[in-house]
C-alpha cells in the first residue's frame, strides 16, 4: 500500500518529503499510521529489498488502495464523513506541500565477468608428505602446493583475500619438519596476533606425525612474545613483567600527567591519538630528535614523546612498543648474542607481511643473514595499517633485499562468490602502487548490491529490517556483520539495534558516540538547562568556554553564599580576559530562553551565540586528522531532531551510554551475535552477509586522505581504496554496500572508488 492516515492526513509515498520517510517509520510502530480503507493500523516498511510500503502486520493481503493524483495540494478545510466508525475524507486526500524526492531503488551490480567453474582435479603427489596430507583431507590447488613445497630460499607468496594463507603456512611448516627433516626448534614461525599463533599450533596437531612434542618446539607467535621472551632470558632486570605499560590507559595516564606540566588540557586533548602517533614513530625507528611535525598537533605530539620517553626511562618502564626496538637494538650491541640466534634460526616463516613495519623488517634481515629460508606471506592489497606504521612497501620491493626470491601469487578465492570477488577486483585495481593480480573465485552466488538511504538514520532501519527478514528464512544473528569506516559511524545502528530485539556485540574499545568529548560538551549545556545545578555537565562545558577546571571551587562556594544555581555561578567566574568574562555572563540568560526549544533549536543557538562554532574551529585546527569534532555536531543535529523536547533527548542520550556498557556485558562471550565492527578490525574474519556502512566520499575514502590527494600524496587514498576492498571481500555469499544521500546532515556523493563497479 502507498497510502495511509497519518495522524489527522491522508498522506501518499510518492508525495511526501524523502527526508520524513523515518519519521513517519518510527510514528507508525507508536500506531500513528492507520489504513485508509479498514482504519486498522498499518506499519511504513524501510528495508533494502523492497520499496517503502505501507503494510498490515496482522494480515497477510492489504485492503487496496486509493489513488493521488498530480494535481492535488494539501488540502485546507476538507470535508469528512462517517465509514465504518472512521472518519474519511469525502472528496479529496491530503498529501504533503513539501517538494517530492525520488526514492532511488537498490542497484544490483552488473557483472561482466562470466563465473568459470574451476577446474575440479586436485595435484597428484608422489609418495611424500603431500600426498600424506592429500589422503588426510588437506587439499591444496596447485598454486598452493607450489609454495608449499618450494625449494630453500628467500620467497614471497602474495595470498589474496580468502586464498587460504594459513594452510599454506601450516602446511610449510609440516612439510619442512616431515619431508625436509628440518628441526622444529630451527624454525621461527611469526604471526600479527596471538590468536592466530594459536589457531596455526592446533591445525598443525591435525597433521600427520605432528605431536605435541614437535609443535612445540617451533617458536612461534608475534614478534612482540618472541622479542619480549628473548629479552627476558637476557636481561630478566630490566624487562620485569610489572614494569610494562600493558593498557592504552596506562599510557594515556602517564601522557596525561606530562601534559600538565605543558598546559595541555587534559580532557580536549586527544591523547589516544597522541599514543597512535608515537607508536608510529617508534616502528619506523624515528626517535623524537629525528621527527619533522607537519602541523602544530604534531609538534604537540613531539614534546610529549620526548617526556614520555624521558619519564619511562626515569620510572624504569617500558611499552610494547620498547620491546620491538629493545629486541632490535640488543641485537646490534651484541653480535656475538646475534650470532647465537643467526646460527640456531635456519627457516622464518612470516605472517601477515603486508602489516610489517620498519622495525620487524630491520630485526628480520638482521635475524635471517644466515638463513635458509626467509617465506614471507601476504597480501598488499590489504595493507591497511599505515595509521601504526606498517608499510606495504617492504612486501612490494621484497625482491630488493631478498634478489633471489621466488614469487608465488594464490589467485583463489575460497571464501567469496564470484559476484563480490569480481566487483573487489575491479575496485582494487584502481590502485597504482600494487603487484597486479586477479583473484578468482571458486563459487558463485548474489551479486552485490548497492543501496541508497536518505540519511543514516534510514541507512540503520533498512539495514535492521533486512536483518529481520532473513532471520526469518533461517540465518543466524553470527551470519550477519556491519562493518564502517570508523566507529563514529555506528550511532545510528547501535541505537537501532538497541531498540530492537536483535543480539549484537560490539568492539570493547568502541565508546558510546554521546560519550566523545565534543558531544558530551554540547550535551552538558543542553543538561544545564534542565538542572541548572548539574556539576558533571558544568566540568563537560568548561574546556569548550577556555576556562580552567580549578574554578568549580570557586563556583561551588559561591552558589552556597549567595543561593544560586552552578549555571548562575558562571556569570561571576573571573579569567582577567574582560571578552571571555562578558561570554560567560551571558550563558545562563542564553540557556534559561531555550528551556522550551526543541533540541535542534537549541543546539544551533549554542553554536552561535556562546562560542561553541569558535571551539570546534580551534580544537580542528589543533587537532589531529581524524578527529573532526565539526563531524560529531553534525551527527549530533541529526539525531536531536528526533526529539521534540531536550529532556526527551537527553533521556535518550543516557540510556545510549548506558546500553553500551550494557551490551558489552551481556553478549562479551557470545558466539551467536551480529557484529558490528570497524573495516580495520575485521580483518581476517568472514561473514556469510555483510553490509558496508557510508560508502561516500568523505567516510570511504576518509577526509584526511582526500586532502592529502589534494597536496599531491596519493598513498593515502590508495589505502582508503584497500580498506574497501578488505570490507568487501569479508563477505561469503552477501554484500550490501550503503550509499547515503546525506551524511551527518549534509549532502554526499557516492564514493569515487565505486564509479569503477
Amino acid at each position: 500500500m502507498l497510502s495511509a492516515f497519518y495522524v489527522d492526513k491522508l498522506i501518499f509515498l510518492d508525495s511526501i518529503n524523502r527526508q520524513d520517510l523515518q519519521k513517519i517509520y518510527e510514528d507508525g510502530k507508536k500506531g500513528l499510521l492507520a489504513c485508509p480503507i479498514c482504519g486498522e493500523t498499518l506499519f511504513l516498511y524501510v528495508g533494502i529489498e523492497h520499496s517503502p510500503h505501507f503494510f498490515h502486520p496482522s494480515k497477510q493481503k492489504d485492503c487496496g488502495e486509493i489513488h493521488s493524483t498530480a494535481s492535488e495540494e494539501t488540502a485546507v478545510g476538507i470535508e469528512y464523513e462517517e465509514k465504518n466508525g472512521f472518519r474519511m475524507p469525502k472528496s479529496r486526500s491530503i498529501t504533503d506541500n513539501q517538494p517530492k524526492t525520488v526514492y532511488k531503488e537498490p542497484k544490483q551490480l552488473q557483472i561482466k565477468v562470466p563465473f568459470l567453474e574451476p577446474a575440479a582435479s586436485v595435484p597428484s603427489y608422489e609418495e611424500n608428505y603431500l600426498h600424506l596430507l592429500q589422503t588426510n583431507g588437506v587439499l591444496l590447488d596447485p598454486s598452493q602446493a607450489e609454495a608449499v613445497a618450494m625449494l630453500d630460499g628467500p620467497a614471497l607468496v602474495i595470498a589474496g583475500a580468502g586464498s587460504g594463507k594459513t594452510r599454506v603456512l601450516t602446511t610449510r611448516t609440516a612439510y619442512l619438519i616431515q619431508e625436509k627433516n628440518v628441526d622444529p626448534s630451527s624454525i621461527m614461525l611469526v604471526t600479527f596476533t596471538n590468536k592466530a599463533a594459536k589457531e596455526m599450533k592446533e591445525r598443525l596437531l591435525q597433521y600427520p606425525f605432528m605431536s605435541p612434542s614437535i609443535v612445540n618446539k617451533i617458536v612461534s607467535g608475534t614478534f612482540h612474545r618472541i622479542l619480549y621472551q628473548i629479552l627476558t632470558f637476557h636481561q630478566p632486570h630490566k624487562w620485569q613483567r610489572q614494569n610494562l605499560l600493558s593498557k592504552d590507559w596506562q599510557k594515556e595516564t602517564l601522557l596525561k600527567e606530562i601534559g600538565k606540566e605543558l598546559s595541555l588540557d587534559t580532557k580536549e586533548f586527544p591523547f589516544d591519538a597522541a599514543i597512535q602517533q608515537i607508536g608510529a614513530w617508534k616502528n619506523s625507528l624515528l626517535f623524537p630528535h629525528e621527527v619533522s611535525p607537519i602541523n602544530d598537533w604534531e609538534e604537540k605530539v613531539l614534546l610529549l614523546y620526548k617526556q614520555y620517553e624521558e619519564k619511562k626511562q626515569h620510572l624504569n618502564l617500558y611499552d610494547f612498543d620498547d620491546m620491538l626496538l629493545g629486541g632490535y637494538y640488543y641485537f646490534l650491541e651484541n653480535p656475538q648474542i646475534l650470532e647465537v640466534y643467526q646460527n640456531r634460526f635456519h627457516h622464518f616463516l612470516l605472517d601477515e607481511f603486508q602489516d610489517i613495519n620498519k622495525v620487524q623488517y630491520e630485526w628480520i634481515k638482521l635475524m635471517s643473514k644466515k638463513a635458509k629460508s626467509v617465506y614471507a606471506v601476504g597480501d598488499d592489497d590489504q595493507a591497511i595499517y599505515a595509521f601504526r606504521g606498517s608499510d606495504p612497501k617492504y612486501l612490494l620491493d621484497f625482491e630488493k633485499d631478498f634478489p633471489s626470491a621466488k614469487v608465488i601469487i594464490l589467485h583463489h578465492n575460497y571464501r567469496s562468490a564470484h559476484e563480490i570477488v569480481s566487483a573487489a577486483n575491479k575496485v582494487i585495481s584502481k590502485n597504482k602502487k600494487r603487484r597486479t593480480k586477479k583473484m578468482i573465485a571458486t563459487h558463485s552466488g548474489k551479486a552485490p548490491l548497492l543501496f541508497y538511504p536518505y540519511d543514516e538514520e534510514e541507512e540503520a532501519t533498512m539495514i535492521v529490517t533486512d536483518i529481520q527478514e532473513k532471520m526469518k528464512k533461517g540465518y543466524k544473528p553470527k551470519d550477519f556483520a556491519i562493518l564502517y569506516r570508523t566507529n563514529t559511524n555506528s550511532r545510528a545502528i547501535f541505537e537501532r539495534l538497541s531498540a530492537s530485539s536483535l543480539p549484537f556485540k560490539l568492539e570493547q574499545d568502541a565508546g558510546s558516540f554521546y560519550s566523545r568529548f565534543i558531544v558530551k560538551s554540547m550535551l552538558g549545556f543542553l543538561k544545564l538547562i534542565i538542572d541548572p545545578d548539574d556539576l558533571d555537565a558544568v566540568k563537560d562545558i568548561l574546556p569548550s568556554l577556555f576556562v580552567k577546571k580549578s574554578v568549580l571551587q570557586d563556583m561551588k562556594a559561591a552558589s552556597i553564599l549567595q543561593d544560586c544555581s552552578l549555571l548562575d555561578c558562571l556569570s561571576t567566574v573571573k579569567t582577567g580576559f574582560a571578552f571571555q568574562e562578558s561570554r560567560l555572563k551571558k550563558i545562563p540568560s542564553v540557556l534559561v530562553k531555550l528551556k522550551q526549544k526543541q533540541p535542534i533549536e537549541a543546539i544551533t543557538i549554542i553554536e552561535k551565540e556562546l562560542g561553541f562554532q569558535e571551539f570546534i574551529k580551534k580544537r580542528g585546527n589543533e587537532g589531529n586528522q581524524w578527529d573532526k569534532g565539526s563531524d560529531d555536531i553534525r551527527d549530533l543535529k541529526v539525531v536531536s531532531k528526533k526529539f521534540s523536547s531536550i529532556i526527551e533527548f537527553i533521556a535518550h542520550t543516557k540510556h545510549m551510554i548506558a546500553m553500551n556498557v550494557e551490551m558489552k556485558k551481556q553478549y562479551a562471550y557470545s558466539n551467536n551475535t551480529i557484529t558490528l565492527s570497524t573495516i580495520h578490525r575485521a580483518k581476517g574474519l568472514e561473514y556469510k552477509t555483510v553490509y558496508l556502512l557510508g560508502a561516500v566520499d568523505g567516510s570511504i575514502p576518509h577526509d584526511y586522505s582526500l586532502e592529502a590527494q589534494r597536496n599531491n600524496d596519493f598513498l593515502p587514498l590508495e589505502e582508503e581504496r584497500r580498506l574497501l576492498y578488505v570490507g568487501m571481500t569479508r563477505a561469503q555469499q552477501e554484500l550490501y554496500v550503503s550509499i547515503p544521500m546525506h551524511l551527518r546532515g549534509r549532502r554526499v556523493n557516492a564514493s569515487r572508488f565505486l564509479s569503477s563497479v
